[in-house]
């Protein structure tokens, strides 16, 4: 009986320190290896402070899911095929390349590269294709890589559950004048002037969410805009949320379809700075849960990755 054809999947996703220690090096990677003043350096830890009180789960989260993923593909292949999956982070170990070398050393020969990120942006995911699909032509490893899943109609359905069940944190009498604001990380305005799709397909998913899960009230909002020069795209959900009370609105359901996991964006920036934010305005602010691991999310990765193996 002929061995099964082992096929890497590159899982990579932005990265988180995995200890408190990791910090500086982390935060020192995105500043392209310029070290981060200690006013900086201080902010960072305080806010991981405040969401993981010192105890650093966050990087567990990612392993989770890599190791889930696995398991779907596995579960759902051809008997021809197996399925090993590596992970390639951009700003932590073990980095992008350091995971297709890995595969190299494995003997992969095929792979498929995916990232834990539905929407595509040349400055975000297409990054890290280029990153990954430049190591791999010099290991000799065939790499193609899936660009985005944002419409898949079971990332459509888990996060239409997540919605229709967080709605339930509002009273009854409450619930029809919710206003659901969906989210996503900014970039800069440059990515305007590059026809970039990253805007419009956050877009699309927020009103097939929203369509799905029978919501009207509802807008789109950017958060975690990066403190640089340049101008971001917004309007930023801080500012959103102050348009909201001069309109008069009470409760607001953040949807952050642009992220799938715990972390410092969604931990931090929603459920401490923009909550502090909300009940200083006299609003109650409500968050959908994260897809982190979910059996459905799991599934359209799995499928991303067979559709994209199938082009080839």
């Amino acid at each position: 009986m002929a061995a099964a054809e082992k096929i890497g999947v590159l899982v990579m996703s932005y990265g988180t320190p995995d200890s408190m220690d990791g910090i500086e090096p982390y935060y020192t990677h995105i500043r392209r290896g310029n070290p981060p003043t200690p006013e900086q350096l201080q902010e960072l830890t305080d806010r991981y402070e405040a969401i993981v009180g010192g105890v650093f789960p966050l990087r567990e989260n990612t392993n989770r899911q890599v190791q889930s993923l696995e398991e779907a593909l596995n579960t759902v292949s051809a008997d021809s095929r197996r399925f090993v999956c590596y992970q390639g982070l951009k700003h932590a170990y073990p980095f992008i390349e350091d995971g297709v070398r890995q595969m190299a050393e494995d003997g992969i020969q095929r792979a498929v590269g995916i990232v834990l990120a539905p929407h595509y942006s040349v400055m975000s995911v297409g990054g890290y294709i280029k990153r990954a699909q430049e190591e791999a032509e010099q290991a000799g490893i065939q790499l193609t890589c899936v660009q985005s899943y944002h419409m898949h109609p079971l990332l459509i359905e888990a996060l239409s559950r997540r919605v229709e069940k967080a709605l339930d944190l509002f009273p009854a009498e409450r619930r029809e004048d919710v206003k659901v604001l969906f989210t996503a990380h900014s970039l800069p305005e440059r990515i305007l002037e590059m026809a970039d799709p990253y805007p419009e397909q956050l877009l699309d998913t927020s009103r097939a969410v929203a369509e799905q899960s029978g919501v009207n009230n509802w807008q789109f909002a950017w958060q975690s805009a990066g403190r640089t020069s340049v101008p971001w795209l917004g309007p930023d959900i801080l500012d959103v949320l102050q348009q909201l009370k001069e309109e008069q609105v009470r409760a607001v359901l953040v949807c952050p379809v642009g992220f799938v996991s715990d972390h410092l964006e969604v931990l931090y920036d929603l459920d401490i700075e923009a909550k502090q934010a909300a009940k200083q305005l006299d609003m109650q602010l409500e968050r959908t849960a994260s897809l982190n691991t979910d059996p459905l999310y799991m599934k359209v990765l799995a499928d991303a990755v067979i559709e994209q193996l199938a082009k080839e």
